[in-house]
């Protein structure tokens, strides 16, 4: 089973691979700041450019990722994840998988929205199904409902998961297209860094 980290970077580089194709692989800059957002993560974590470095060789060494080494005008070098290779996902699959990854365990309808800018499903059901392809491939599995919850949670099964606040369990969904607004601004911003970035290396 990989660990917390191992499983923040590899759900990052898989969340964009989708979402900021303009800039993947990724950087080690645009990478230490994706698996530390603020927003589209559950829980918040601040991981150094040491830890993900580190992280990086494991991952490489496991056959989970690339090394892009510069070329075509890019001075330095870049990461680009294979474990929807390895693992043998679909792109439904990987989707739900990377969310599953970057936000713990959460209802069939929380993943349908959350992986909207990955891949879009029409319905729960559809989900439902993808999840139960993830569960038959030993990637995931159905939690106990909670008590007080109606709806049951699924659960990734490929890396160790990590403490999850639960602080804002339960509120209305309100809230979603702002926190959706301010991830769209995060990954501008990733993005814009680590152009600067490529630009000063």
């Amino acid at each position: 089973m990989l660990t917390v980290i191992e499983g923040r970077v590899l759900g990052s580089l898989m969340e964009k691979e989708r979402t900021t194709p303009d800039q993947y692989p990724l950087t080690l800059n645009a990478l230490v700041l994706a698996c530390n957002q603020s927003t589209s993560r559950d829980p918040v974590m601040h991981v150094a450019d040491h830890e993900v470095e580190a992280t990086l060789t494991g991952l490489k060494s496991q056959g989970m990722l690339r090394f892009v080494h510069p070329s075509h005008g890019r001075s330095v070098t870049r990461y680009r994840q294979v474990a929807d290779e390895v693992w043998g996902l679909t792109p439904e699959s990987s989707a739900v998988l990377a969310v599953l990854l970057l936000r713990g365990p959460q209802t069939a309808a929380e993943l349908r929205t959350r992986t909207e800018r990955l891949h879009r499903f029409d319905t729960v059901e559809a989900v439902e199904s993808t999840l139960r392809e993830l569960v038959a491939a030993g990637h995931a599995q159905l939690l106990e409902r909670l008590p007080g919850h109606k709806e049951v949670r699924w659960q990734q099964l490929l890396a160790e998961e990590a403490e999850v606040s639960h602080v804002a369990a339960g509120t209305s969904g309100g809230g979603s297209s702002t926190s959706e607004r301010i991830a769209q601004l995060e990954e501008r911003v990733a993005r814009l860094e680590a152009a600067l970035g490529d630009l000063l290396s």
